[in-house]
């Protein structure tokens, strides 16, 4: 099995052989790394290879087909919406049994793996890098299983689309959630294999009675580094999820994810959502405010839009488009605040809170919401959580494939 990178494959210069993910690698050798294994497969359309076929529909031809495939939040193939699923079904072009593994519980879901009778985890998912985007919990659920088992995990690396910086807030214990089950920072700067081996060492014997994984390993990208963002990776951009059509939509994400934890909407029902923001009554002076600022690789274009699913369902929103100008410079989560703090400002009698205070499960405790209701600037916030910031960039170290 192919395991981390090799420092040859770490002081690759950029641009020499290109951006390869782990499954590609693996498909090079036609799979004959599994050979002899009974292995179960979490994946979703972003499983797939350069030449556009998915890694089920590959390692079925190779003479490898998995025993089980596993669907996350919006399904294996990827056709439910936020929250949703697909269900459990025998995929109709490869005839392998698929089970639904969004929700589940870690008992469960090794109850799925004893069904199957697999011996091997396979996780090939593309995630955008943001602590409450699912797959990555349902990464650690998976690993956890696993545990109970006696599974062996492998990860198919993929770059992390929006770089290796960590960013933002750390989760409170006390508010985790199916948006965010461990204390990781909300712009985690890492890519699921480098999580695993994060989550396999700090937090699953806490979870398994002092067990990790029988064996783990990650099939590293080759030629991705840390500063690299997708638009320079060469690959296609596969949506993870109906609502992350674009590089673009990643990229803002992390930051502006926070507005579904308000009475704003995020643009879902929209062509570019998170992208675009607003509600009705809203108006010019919210675009005027923010270029004011002057925020690092973003420009606000004054917009309206009616959406067409999910808040304001047929009715005319004011409010702002996101402009990326420089990708590598934008901070989405800088940004996020600074329009969260500035929409209340401007809009008391409109900006709210969803009243189940979703922003707390989001941001990971209570500190974002009460902060910007005391009145704190952008500066105040962010500065909130430089020091749990900086022992977070620490603690993974250790664990980081890429440089």
């Amino acid at each position: 099995m192919v395991a981390a990178a090799s420092p040859a494959v770490a002081d690759e210069k950029r641009g020499d052989r290109g951006v390869t993910p782990g499954a590609d690698r693996l498909a090079e050798r036609g799979w004959r790394d599994f050979a002899g294994r009974k292995v179960g497969v979490l994946t979703n359309p972003t499983g797939v290879l350069k030449d556009r076929t998915h890694i089920v529909d590959s390692l079925v031809a190779a003479g490898m087909a998995p025993v089980a495939v596993f669907g996350p939040e919006h399904g294996f193939r990827g056709t439910a919406q936020a929250g949703g699923s697909e269900g459990s079904y025998t995929d109709p072009r490869t005839k392998v049994p698929v089970y639904d593994a969004y929700g589940v519980t870690a008992t469960k879901l090794a109850e799925m793996y004893r069904k199957a009778g697999l011996d091997t985890v396979v996780f090939d998912i593309a995630d955008i890098g943001a602590r409450f985007y699912t797959y990555i919990w349902s990464m650690y659920t998976a690993m956890v299983a696993a545990v109970e088992t006696g599974a062996s995990f492998v990860v198919l690396d993929r770059p992390n689309p929006v770089g290796g910086n960590a960013y933002g807030p750390m989760l409170d214990p006390a508010f985790a959630s199916g948006v965010g089950r461990k204390p990781i920072v909300q712009q985690h700067g890492m890519t699921a294999g480098e999580l695993a081996k994060f989550f396999d060492a700090e937090f699953l014997p806490a979870d398994t009675g002092g067990r990790r994984l029988s064996k783990l390993d990650v099939v590293a990208v080759r030629g991705w580094h840390r500063d690299t963002l997708f638009s320079r990776t060469g690959l296609d951009w596969v949506p993870p999820s109906p609502n992350v059509p674009t590089p673009q939509t990643a990229l803002v994400y992390p930051g502006t994810c926070l507005f579904e934890g308000t009475v704003l909407s995020e643009g879902r029902g929209t062509t570019r959502p998170f992208e675009m923001i607003g509600m009705p009554d809203l108006d010019w002076r919210w675009a005027e405010e923010l270029n004011k600022l002057g925020l690092r690789g973003v420009r606000f274009r004054e917009n309206y839009f009616v959406p067409t699913f999910n808040k304001f369902v047929g009715k005319t929103c004011g409010g702002v488009q996101l402009h990326l100008t420089d990708e590598q410079a934008f901070e989405p989560i800088e940004t996020a605040v600074a329009m969260l703090v500035t929409a209340k400002r401007l809009y008391p009698a409109l900006f709210a809170w969803r009243p189940d205070n979703f922003i707390d499960k989001l941001s990971g405790s209570t500190r974002l919401r009460t902060m910007i209701d005391a009145g704190a600037g952008v500066a105040e916030v962010t500065g909130a959580w430089r020091d749990e910031l900086a022992r977070f960039r620490q603690q993974r170290r250790q664990h980081l494939i890429y440089w």
